[in-house]
């Protein structure tokens, strides 16, 4: 039962179902509706699924860069199909877990769509999203939104100097 549930919380964090059906399929499996009203609140507390596109899909290329901003520079994800010339190109902006596993992925979904997508890690001037992600939230208090914002903008300018972009 444990796979069928997760399954089931996978398609409805990537919007495949709403949440009265991922309720409703819940009852099914767990069943009962007071059974899946008890294990909505424990899956929406754990994090989302990591793995959608595996990080080592044959179709993608992808790695880790670095591109400057003022005082330095910013670390992010990079992901793009292999072989496939230019491309237009995404950024991706994490939530307040900083660079995680999740927002990888969501970088590879994004290039599998055809797109060259980079994921900035904007803890990078406070030494990167720390493995804990209870530890990068508090972070976040300690950026200056300005800068932040520069950095996210630093992003797109990189892209634009790129050869596989298409600016």
């Amino acid at each position: 039962m444990k796979t069928e549930i997760e399954d089931l919380y996978r398609d409805y964090v990537s919007g495949s179902i709403d949440r009265r059906e991922l309720l409703r399929r819940l009852a099914s499996v767990a069943g009962g509706t007071a059974a899946a009203a008890a294990l909505s609140p424990v899956l929406e507390g754990s994090p989302a699924p990591a793995d959608v596109v595996p990080k080592d899909d044959p179709r993608l290329e992808t790695g880790y860069i670095k591109y400057p901003v003022a005082g330095g520079e910013m670390r992010a994800y990079s992901a793009r199909l292999k072989d496939a010339g230019k491309l237009a190109s995404v950024i991706v902006i994490h939530e307040n877990r900083g660079l995680n596993p999740h927002t990888e992925d969501v970088a590879r979904r994004v290039a599998l769509e055809g797109f060259t997508a980079i994921a900035p890690d904007a803890l990078s001037p406070l030494g990167g999203t720390p493995a804990n992600p209870d530890e990068a939230r508090p972070l976040f208090q300690k950026l200056d939104r300005a800068e932040n914002t520069k950095n996210f903008v630093a992003a797109v300018e990189y892209l634009k100097t790129q050869p596989q972009a298409t600016g």
